[in-house]
């Protein structure tokens, strides 16, 4: 039985009059990765989300009306705080070597699930398949939606996993759970079609962007040369290295630019030794600067030309939300849930798939007509996308998810 904790009471105002007030409290547990896990950062103290997560949370703070309690499992026991805002909790559960994906996250499920019965929610929130947060969520024994910021299915095709590897038990895992659970938050129209097949229910939500991407925009000086900009992790889904062999052979002399690639890099791994390679081969136009945090980013998108993005295959694309908040230009392929955030947005020009000339000729047009920015952009995310907003209609899905279980 679903447990929407509604509290009905009145105030006496005078003699004769009397003002009914309702209060609701919802119990939400979410459950999302701790970044301290991922990043092997083990010795800081307060714990970090990923971005779709740490955004949703900056909206939820401003819902006082409702609990939230965060749990994540990490592979080393840390010092974390008890809570992270007046209306956030957070429990961190350790989880030895064994419990991982080789037990098909049993180590994880079973300490998450007495965690949650402890808690005792309204709702649980399993954010993502990628480890174990949606499985946890379906075998929590409370009622549950699942959000896709990945899917697996999909990596598991691109990577052509093999029986047992990691992506192809991923990719098994994420279907049982869509197929339990009492809904899906899809983040773009390209998820949910991927999503509904193996859903029960299926709601559009966009990730949120994250809070500081909103804040007063400043007055942008040109720098020297157009400055375009590529942001993510080099891998092959992201296409670093086709972006970069497609611009080694544009005449910079004629329409001058530096191409500035954000994210982190390897030589570990045969797509990062050969991006290194090509930044080093292409030091005329092409930079190489690091993962930078969120304050050195915003610094970046403010003081850039444009955003070029070009993935494979995207769910939803929110580095591209991102730069659009800061009023920056976008150039990219229509792929994935990139089209939906640019459809009606200022300072956007999108291409199909793998049209590399089209995009070189629209940048270099762009370059001589003097790099103009949109004016309308930033505005457009914030009416969409501001962690307010996405917050919003989590509780509004949430209240329709206990409305029909109970």
């Amino acid at each position: 039985m679903c447990r929407i904790n509604i509290q009905e009471y009145y105030c006496l105002r005078g003699a004769n009059s009397r003002v009914r007030v309702r209060v609701f409290s919802m119990r939400i547990v979410q459950l999302t990765t701790d970044a301290r896990d991922f990043c092997r950062d083990y010795s800081a103290a307060i714990p970090y989300f990923g971005t779709p997560a740490e955004a949703l949370l900056q909206g939820f703070v401003r819902f006082p009306d409702i609990e939230v309690h965060v749990v994540s499992c990490t592979h080393k026991r840390m010092v974390s705080p008890s809570k992270l805002a007046d209306n956030v909790w957070f429990h961190s559960v350790y989880v030895p070597k064994w419990g991982w994906m080789r037990t098909l996250y049993a180590g994880c499920i079973l300490p998450v699930r007495k965690k949650i019965r402890e808690i005792r929610p309204d709702i649980v929130h399993g954010q993502g398949t990628e480890k174990d947060c949606a499985i946890s969520a379906v075998l929590s024994g409370f009622p549950n939606v699942i959000t896709l910021h990945g899917i697996m299915q999909e990596q598991a095709k691109l990577l052509k996993a093999r029986p047992g590897s990691f992506y192809w038990l991923a990719n098994k895992l994420e279907t049982f759970a869509l197929r339990r659970t009492q809904g899906v938050f899809s983040n773009s129209n390209y998820t949910e079609t991927l999503t509904r097949p193996r859903a029960k229910k299926t709601w559009r939500v966009a990730n949120p962007v994250r809070e500081p991407f909103f804040k007063e925009l400043p007055t942008v000086i040109p720098p020297p040369k157009p400055i375009l900009l590529n942001i993510g992790n080099v891998c092959a889904r992201k296409r670093q290295n086709e972006l970069l062999e497609a611009f080694s052979g544009w005449d910079s002399k004629e329409t001058p630019y530096d191409l500035h690639f954000i994210g982190d890099a390897s030589r570990e791994n045969p797509y990062g030794k050969r991006f290194l390679d090509l930044v080093e081969k292409n030091q005329s136009f092409a930079r190489y600067v690091g993962f930078k945090p969120t304050g050195a980013l915003l610094e970046y998108l403010d003081h850039a030309s444009a955003l070029v993005h070009v993935p494979a295959e995207e769910t939803f694309g929110l580095v591209v939300a991102e730069a659009l908040a800061r009023n920056l230009k976008f150039f990219g392929f229509r792929v994935g849930g990139i089209a939906d955030i640019a459809t009606g947005v200022d300072g956007v020009e999108l291409f199909d798939d793998g049209d590399w000339v089209g995009l070189n000729q629209a940048i270099a047009k762009w370059i001589r007509e003097g790099c103009p920015r949109p004016t309308s952009a930033a505005k457009t995310m914030g009416e969409r996308y501001h962690p307010d907003v996405i917050a919003a209609r989590h509780l509004q899905i949430y209240r329709e998810v206990l409305n029909t279980c109970s």
